[in-house]
C-alpha cells in the first residue's frame, strides 16, 4: 500500500512540475511581449520627438506635422495603456506561477517524507528477517 501511495505522490509531483513548467513558459512569452511593447514605445517616442518643430514650416505643412505628432502620441498612449494591462496580466500569471511552485514543493516534501517512512519500514523488516535467520542458524547450531 505504501508503494502505491509513493507512486501516486510521484505522479502528483510530476503533474505539478509540468504545471510549473507550463506557467514558466507562459511567463517567458509574456516577458518577450512586454519587451516588444517597450521597444515599440521607444520607437514611437523617438518618431514624434525627432519629427522636429512645426512652427517654422508653411502653415499647411505645420498642420500636417502637428497632426502626425498627435497621431503618433495617441498611438504611443494606446501602447502604454496596453503595456500596463499586459503587465497587470503578467502579475496575475506570476502569482499563479508562485502558487503552483509552492504546491509542487509541498507535494515534493510529502513525497520525500513518505519515501523516508517507507525506506525505514523496509529496513526494519529486513533487519527482522536477518535477525530471524541468524536466530535459526544459531538454534540449529545448538542442537
Amino acid at each position: 500500500m505504501s508503494q502505491q501511495k509513493i507512486r501516486n505522490l510521484t505522479t502528483l509531483v510530476a503533474l505539478r512540475n509540468t504545471e510549473v513548467e507550463r506557467l514558466q513558459t507562459e511567463m517567458a512569452e509574456k516577458a518577450n511581449t512586454r519587451e516588444r511593447y517597450q521597444k515599440n514605445l521607444e520607437r514611437l517616442t523617438s518618431l514624434y520627438t525627432n519629427s522636429g518643430a512645426s512652427g517654422n514650416l508653411h502653415p499647411a505643412l505645420a498642420g500636417n506635422c502637428g497632426d502626425y505628432k498627435q497621431a503618433v502620441m495617441a498611438m504611443a498612449d494606446s501602447h502604454r495603456l496596453d503595456l500596463h494591462m499586459h503587465e497587470a496580466d503578467m502579475a496575475v500569471s506570476q502569482q499563479a506561477l508562485n502558487k503552483a511552485w509552492a504546491k509542487r514543493e509541498v507535494m515534493d516534501m510529502v513525497l520525500t517524507k513518505e519515501q523516508k517512512v517507507f525506506d525505514q519500514q523496509k529496513n526494519v523488516k529486513e533487519r527482522k528477517q536477518h535477525d530471524e535467520l541468524a536466530t535459526q542458524v544459531w538454534l540449529r547450531g545448538q542442537k
